[in-house]
């Protein structure tokens, strides 16, 4: 006959004198531990709109689209937690470091139907100034300056943005010219001004 190993005892009297492990959920809320991957949710004043964490969700839980509207152009960044696997890679990659972040939110089901789950913020986008085309967020210009510093005055596009001055009409059809480089406009505009100059 074997007899039980101490540590085995050791914790089947602890489970007797403390009671059990698991937590009351239904009826007390349950605290996850610190580094529980939870829900990603997307903070809008943090979030420049790089579209980084679509670019590296494996589950597709993550798009983007671009419209532009009578002259608005805005950027939608929609989060599907149906689809989502939790996996973390969104908060890792994202460059501002807070712009998507996991939650410690686990109770996520629901009676609603799939697209009512959806989670979207808008990001307003800059048009060129010399085709109309959408170049950037405006915010992830702002956030690529702060970073760059007193660098950012090597490129106009740039410090433009930063600084509030460019008026980001998004003309299209017309002539790019020399003085055009120091407007909000696109590489291929950018590059044809430079070549003109």
């Amino acid at each position: 006959m074997r007899y039980p190993k101490l540590r085995e005892l050791k914790e089947a009297v602890k489970a007797l004198i403390l009671g059990p492990y698991t937590d009351k959920f239904p009826y007390k809320p349950h605290e996850p531990y610190e580094r529980f991957r939870g829900r990603p949710q997307y903070h809008e004043e943090d979030c420049i709109g790089c579209a980084a964490c679509v670019q590296v969700c494996p589950s597709g839980a993550l798009s983007f689209s671009d419209k532009n509207e009578g002259g608005k152009a805005r950027r939608v960044l929609t989060h599907r937690i149906d689809l989502c696997v939790f996996c973390g890679q969104c908060q890792a990659n994202c460059p501002t470091e807070k712009g998507i972040m996991l939650t410690r939110e686990f109770d996520l089901s629901s009676t609603q139907s799939r697209q009512e789950l959806n989670h979207a913020i808008e990001k307003e986008m800059l048009l060129c100034d010399g085709c109309g085309e959408m170049i950037v967020p405006a915010d992830q210009y702002k956030w690529v300056a702060n970073k760059l510093g007193p660098l950012m005055f090597s490129n106009p596009s740039v410090f433009l943005s930063y600084l509030g001055l460019g008026e980001n009409e998004g003309r299209s059809g017309r002539e790019i010219k020399k003085p055009d480089r120091f407007k909000i406009i696109c590489p291929r505009c950018r590059r044809e001004a430079v070549l003109k100059s």
